[in-house]
């Protein structure tokens, strides 16, 4: 996620390949060897964990903006902002599609405006850093369910146990609404992932991505309005929501874009999962939403699932010296970015 989502990555290639099973796959890069060749992966690490503090610092400011537009006002400015600046950068063919290709694009579009709604919602009642904990739960199944491994039942109950000290036990100290909110926005990120793959097989680029991006914008444009009404022209209110779209979805995007060139796509994966901690941080920093000893134990104990996951799949993935790298979930490497982190407060 990340909405946490990131979630722009912006590049979504074209491919014919058929869908696969979900897995994670190292893609190819230069081998490492050396100490020069250490002090060059710092790199893509450095582009990857700067695309994760934009992005939660950039939720953090959108919660500071809610009492200005409300929560759905918020999202419709993110979501605005982020559709212009993609539909002017990727100019992107209206012709040429068939009616399949505009389903998938519409629903792409409609799961990517959900998740951010119910992410932002839930971090108008919860903490960020919770939140992001709850949502990141989403994709952590998918990769779960998809890799079929027993061992990956271990990192399940890990995912589990985190929740339940999250809660202490019963979510009694917890907004319960919040929390469902935020468990829904981790379900339509595991969704949006499902169809940022099958958009990608059917536009070229980040055609696909403006595209939905544009759908999501015009589908939560009338509820923006609803519940903020003039106040979404008030000109440092768009100023504001402007900042989040390039702190949430712009600028880690570029980044993480630029990263996935020279960094496997299992260490992007786990670098991703440090999330919620980076949220927790942000949320500290900005919010002043401390988390308590047991809070801050249980967002671990979802990383280290979510890390666990990763490295299962990426071993059970691993092919012979010289095959081709398959897709991660059915979409290239690059995509990856825009799947997790449109997703991930992605929907911050």
């Amino acid at each position: 996620m990340n909405d946490e989502s990131p979630g722009p990555p912006v590049t979504t290639p074209s491919t014919s390949q058929p869908a696969s099973t979900p897995t994670i796959t190292p893609v190819s890069a230069p081998a490492v060897t050396g100490l020069p060749g250490r002090r060059r992966s710092l790199g893509p690490v450095g582009l990857v964990l700067a695309g994760g503090i934009s992005v939660q610092f950039g939720g953090a400011l959108a919660v500071t903006l809610m009492p200005r537009a409300g929560a759905l006002g918020v999202v419709t400015l993110r979501l605005l902002a982020a559709a212009v600046v993609l539909l002017v950068v990727c100019r992107p063919r209206l012709r040429g599609h068939s009616r399949t290709d505009w389903g998938t694009v519409i629903v792409f579009g409609v799961t990517m405006g959900a998740m951010n709604g119910l992410f932002y919602e839930s971090v108008d009642r919860i903490p960020l850093g919770l939140a992001v904990t709850l949502e990141v739960l989403g994709p952590l199944a998918l990769s779960v369910l998809a890799s079929r491994r027993a061992v990956n039942a271990l990192w399940a109950g890990l995912a589990l146990g985190g929740v339940f000290l999250l809660g202490g036990g019963n979510f009694s100290g917890i907004d319960p609404v919040g929390v469902g909110l935020a468990l829904g926005a981790g379900a339509m990120w595991a969704t949006y992932i499902i169809f940022s793959a099958r958009t990608g097989r059917r536009f070229p680029q980040a055609d696909g991505l403006a595209l939905a991006m544009a759908v999501a914008a015009l589908l939560f444009l009338p509820l923006g309005i609803a519940e903020a009404g003039g106040r979404l022209l008030n000109p440092t209110t768009v100023a504001l929501g402007s900042s989040v779209a390039i702190l949430s979805s712009v600028l880690p995007y570029t980044l993480e874009l630029l990263a996935l060139r020279r960094l496997p796509a299992p260490t992007f994966a786990v670098l991703m999962s440090l999330e919620p901690a980076i949220a927790a941080i942000a949320g500290f920093l900005v919010l002043g939403q401390a988390l308590t000893a047991t809070q801050t134990a249980a967002v671990a104990l979802v990383i280290a699932a979510s890390i666990g996951a990763v490295r299962s799949q990426a071993g059970a993935g691993r092919k012979p010296a010289g095959a081709q790298p398959e897709p991660v979930g059915g979409v290239q490497p690059e995509p990856v970015a825009a799947a997790q982190r449109e997703g991930n407060g992605s929907a911050s």
